[in-house]
């Protein structure tokens, strides 16, 4: 960030009086809310970063390293001491009275925005690091930034900075987020659909595989008529020879290949449970087909919630990013997971995985699925008593979403799986259940 863009943002700053609270919203970005009602954010990626203005939204995941921790501990609800740049640098330094100090004890709260060593710092009073978003060991910089040891300065900037006036921070501030957040929905867009198209792609290719069951019949008879062949001509088989040469029951030539390994009177066997095999798949091939199809139908939603998503936000929800200790978990092939606010959510494709689902599910999980209309069945896995209304606000939406691409009003119903009965496959009957009532483009609860 240029030196007038830090001026301007600490000069506006300093009219306030607390920071209310302090929080990580996204791995790189902390939001700082002044005096209960003004949100500040502050990127600091490495190479990117810069503070911007918008409204204050609930994280889609919660953070709990000790930075996170201390960061909410010392700075929510503290008090602003002084807000500076210090030697003209790149770097905003707040020096605040945490709400549990004793004896008017202070900490700093510095955030730098220096390309690759971009960080954000809490820091005491005697120059001692506290923690930091991001440790430095003496491999990577002369300054260190790890909890316990002295944060040395930055070395001074040789160049006079630029000085230009900014009429309005806020406006100035929240138009850079507009085009971080124009670019960034763009570049997810593109890199979600194309996860999708991947899937699609790979059940469109096993759904081309699928034998034609036509094809499947002429078989079934072709080995049915092989294995009554041969048992008519059973005197005429001996042991190693490798295929049958004698007349069909309408006087047509035919040779017939013999199976290795198989002694002559059990080689009718083999031809008729070839056919048998043969009338079994093209039984249940029309099931296969059915499953892929909706398979490739749940993403074709997906994909057309995505292409409609406004904001990245929507787009975290439709498909979140997995934690390192999520990544590690075993895969569930009967649905879709997915990790939203900590908690595992497992959505059906189709009917056999609704069916799949309810037979998974405990008795405290929320089964949700939307009111007469046939859809997918979502379960929020809980062994508590109540989960977070905001939970219940984007599970919600991701059932419409993957369920439906039409524009419209559809009624949630959701409940514990324990006041869920199966009927007959994945239709259900139940009871005790709460509705929320989900817009395509938007939310709003009716208990």
């Amino acid at each position: 960030m240029k030196y007038y863009e830090l001026k301007a943002i600490v000069d506006r700053l300093k009219e306030f009086k607390y920071i209310t609270k302090a929080r990580r919203v996204e791995d790189n970005t902390i939001e700082l809310i002044f005096d209960r009602d003004s949100s500040y954010f502050f990127n600091m990626t490495r190479g990117n970063s810069f503070v911007y203005k918008s409204d204050s939204i609930r994280p889609l995941q919660g953070y709990k390293a000790p930075f996170d921790n201390l960061l909410h501990s010392l700075v929510s609800a503290s008090k602003i001491i002084d807000i500076e740049i210090p030697n003209q640098d790149r770097v905003i330094r707040f020096h605040l009275s945490p709400k549990s100090s004793y004896k008017d004890k202070s900490i700093y709260l510095q955030f730098e925005f220096t390309g690759r060593y971009t960080n954000a710092i809490l820091i005491d009073e005697n120059e001692y690091v506290i923690e930091a978003l991001r440790h430095i060991d003496s491999n990577s910089s002369f300054r260190v930034i790890r909890p316990a040891v002295k944060l040395l300065p930055i070395p001074p900037i040789k160049s006079e900075p630029k000085i230009e006036e900014i009429e309005n921070i806020d406006k100035y501030l929240s138009q850079k987020y507009i085009e971080f957040e124009k670019k960034r929905v763009a570049g997810l867009k593109k890199q979600k659909l194309l996860q999708v198209q991947k899937k699609q792609q790979k059940l469109q290719k096993l759904l081309d595989k699928l034998p034609n069951p036509e094809e499947l019949a002429k078989e079934e008879k072709k080995y049915q008529n092989y294995a009554n062949i041969i048992l008519a001509n059973l005197y005429q088989i001996k042991p190693y020879d490798k295929k049958l040469k004698t007349y069909d029951f309408e006087g047509n030539e035919i040779t017939i290949p013999l199976p290795k390994g198989i002694v002559p009177n059990r080689m009718s066997e083999y031809y008729f449970n070839l056919a048998k095999k043969m009338r079994a798949k093209a039984k249940n091939i029309h099931i296969e087909k059915e499953n892929l199809s909706s398979k490739i139908k749940f993403y074709a939603n997906s994909y057309y919630a995505i292409e409609n998503a406004k904001d990245t936000h929507e787009l975290e929800l439709l498909l979140p990013k997995r934690g390192k200790s999520q990544r590690k978990k075993a895969k569930i092939k009967e649905c879709e997971m997915f990790w939203i606010d900590d908690y595992k959510v497992l959505i059906g494709r189709n009917s056999k995985e609704n069916q799949a689902l309810l037979k998974m599910a405990k008795s405290n999980d929320i089964w949700m699925h939307i009111r007469d209309i046939p859809s997918s069945h979502l379960i929020i896995k809980t062994d508590k008593q109540n989960v977070p209304d905001s939970l219940i606000q984007k599970c919600a939406k991701l059932c419409v979403d993957f369920s439906l691409t039409q524009a419209g009003d559809y009624a949630v119903d959701y409940c514990k799986r324990k006041f869920v009965k199966i009927q007959e496959g994945s239709r259900v009957e139940y009871d005790k259940y709460k509705t929320i009532h989900v817009r395509k483009d938007g939310i709003e609860i009716r208990e």
